[in-house]
């Protein structure tokens, strides 16, 4: 759980300049309303998303103010206007946010699925313990969009990381020196076809799809793990796939709430996915973000990994 080119034949000369690629419309497949002016309160969790949300926010002229959770978020975010918090002090923070003239919201950065009785309850969400529980006994989807209700009760407008800070989306087509062969587009459009199909189960982001065969879906271990379970079967010989085969194939589920839990690249998942022997990794254009584009691709070139952008509709 996480709090989220051009078509050619030929490689292309580095890294592209992205373009905001997200939907524009409202709705859980889309956005919320749309981004006022002041300050922006970034609900940061773990990783290098946060900062470079508020880096993309401050470039824009806007103010930031991130809410740290305990445990997840990276101390060396205490650089920027900043409040700690735990999980279950929903009272105590919104009110300190709202008095700092935030009303946007957003929520970016790696958070496992805490334990309710780790969340440190205050009296504001202890009045609404009954709710959370129940938010706990579903997937991700469903503790997440409870979650987004709690928020917007206290009085915020959420929104999505691609909605105020729309550069960290990847756009279509290939990004880098690598261009995917006939066989991994073909990979590409059977990988997406089960993250569409898989959806309505609250089922992972991600899947690979070797040759035709789906190898490994993406559940509750992540993105890493999968990747780490792939590697293994082809070590062990339970998969004799020959290594720079395969795509890994990342995108939104149907119907998600792309104000949360949006797909995510870096330099950590190329490292992962050469080490598994995969030929690339494929995601829906404006339907995955990056911390930084430049380290992505220069990763995925050093590799030997393709990187590729697939249109919403599927082409390849």
């Amino acid at each position: 759980m996480s709090l989220p080119g051009q078509n050619g034949q030929g490689p292309t000369p580095g890294p592209r300049t992205l373009k905001a690629a997200g939907p524009d419309a409202g709705g859980p497949d889309g956005v919320g309303q749309r981004p006022a002016r002041g300050p922006v309160g970034i609900v940061a969790g773990g990783g290098a998303f946060p900062a470079a949300v508020a880096e993309a926010v401050i470039a824009q002229g806007r103010e930031v103010l991130l809410l740290l959770i305990r445990g997840f978020a990276d101390p060396a975010l205490e650089r920027y206007p900043h409040l700690w918090f735990r999980l279950g002090s929903l009272g105590s923070v919104t009110a300190a946010t709202r008095a700092r003239g935030v009303r946007d919201v957003v929520m970016v950065g790696a958070l496992t699925r805490p334990r309710v009785s780790d969340l440190g309850f205050d009296w504001t969400m202890l009045r609404l313990l009954p709710r959370i529980a129940r938010l706990f006994r579903g997937g991700d989807n469903h503790l997440l969009s409870g979650v987004l209700e709690l928020v917007a009760e206290q009085g915020f407008n959420l929104v999505g990381a691609h909605e105020v800070a729309p550069g960290l989306l990847l756009p279509q087509g290939v990004l880098g020196a690598r261009v995917p062969s006939a066989q991994d587009r073909q990979d590409m459009a059977r990988g997406l076809d089960v993250i569409r199909t898989l959806g309505p189960f609250d089922v992972g982001q991600g899947v690979i799809v070797v040759d035709g065969f789906v190898v490994a879906v993406e559940a509750a271990e992540g993105t890493d793990q999968m990747l780490a379970r792939y590697g293994e079967m082809r070590r062990t010989g339970r998969l004799r796939f020959h290594a720079g085969r395969g795509v890994l194939v990342k995108a939104p589920k149907p119907g998600q709430d792309r104000r949360v839990d949006l797909p995510s690249l870096g330099p950590a998942t190329v490292a992962r996915a050469a080490e598994a022997g995969l030929a690339g990794i494929a995601f829906e254009a404006g339907g995955a973000i990056v911390p930084d584009v430049e380290a992505l691709v220069a990763g995925a070139d050093a590799a030997g990994l393709f990187i590729f952008g697939m249109g919403r509709s599927g082409e390849t």
